[in-house]
């Protein structure tokens, strides 16, 4: 298992189309992956778990990957959380 801490740095914070994105990023990795935000812990492939987190921008989150392929599905959600 694997835990990255990564800041939400959208301007916007996260609202529909950067979360289907996140969640399509997600959906890539055999991995299990959560992002884990004021006690919940929410699947990154649901999309309407994902709304329900309301990411602003300057949130500190938690990526959580666990499975096969956890190092580069940990990466690619880091990576997609710097680059939104």
């Amino acid at each position: 298992m694997i835990k990255k801490p990564v800041r939400v740095n959208n301007n916007k914070g996260l609202d529909g189309r950067p979360i289907a994105l996140l969640v399509q990023e997600a959906s890539q990795y055999a991995s299990k992956i959560y992002i884990q935000v004021e006690g919940k812990n929410i699947n990154a492939k649901s999309i309407m778990g994902m709304m329900s987190l309301n990411l602003k921008e300057g949130s500190e989150v938690t990526v959580v990957a666990e499975g096969d392929d956890e190092k580069r599905a940990a990466e690619g959600i880091e990576a997609f959380f710097q680059k939104v």
